[in-house]
């Protein structure tokens, strides 16, 4: 699977009986085709997987344009967006846990979850939009059209509030994986 960040929507997939770097880099091309966005300076996170770090996705990616970015090593979690995104693919009440009886039924379930995921899903990260509604902008007008909502209501019944803020109805900005830290002031270091 690859995964915006940003929106968390699953904007390629594929489900094969082995890996490999050809598949990957086959994957990556078509993902960034479909998203129109080739040689766009985009950065690809994986894990240390043998298919990620193949030479045949190496050269694709840097033939498209990818930057490429790897899990350090021995570090199962180094991705929490992946982590997140697996955990609830692996927790959904129709996940086959006496596993798939065939490539094609794998297919089908991921095509299924994928669906709901990116169409369905409100993601409590997002502020509960979909992956797709933030991927597409949006968020940004549900969101206000939420907090206009829960606004109304508050002045209808203020005591339902307690005095209490109405819920974050601001789109989440945007998202990294390892963000810049700002260098600590002296004052800062002085306190620490």
């Amino acid at each position: 699977m690859i995964e915006d960040v940003y929106s968390r929507k699953i904007v390629g997939w594929e489900v094969y009986d082995h890996e490999s770097g050809e598949l990957a880099a086959q994957l990556l091309q078509r993902t960034l085709t479909k998203e129109k966005c080739l040689h766009s300076g985009l950065v690809l996170h994986s894990d240390n997987g043998a298919p990620m770090k193949a030479q045949t996705m190496r050269m694709k990616a840097y033939e498209l344009g990818v930057v490429t970015s790897y899990s350090r090593p021995r570090v199962s979690n180094d991705n929490p967006f992946a982590e997140s995104l697996f955990k609830t693919c692996k927790y959904r009440p129709n996940w086959p846990t006496e596993g798939f009886s065939s490539l094609d039924s794998a297919r089908q379930w991921v095509l299924r979850f994928t669906h709901w995921y990116n169409m369905e899903h409100k993601h409590s990260q997002l502020r509960f939009v979909t992956p797709n509604e933030r991927h597409m902008g949006e968020d940004k007008v549900i969101l206000a059209n939420r907090k206009q909502t829960i606004e109304s209501a508050k002045a209808l019944n203020p005591a339902r509030w307690g005095g209490r803020e109405v819920r974050d109805c601001t789109p989440v900005p945007p998202t990294t994986l390892n963000p810049v830290k700002e260098p600590k002031s002296i004052d800062e270091m002085r306190v620490a």
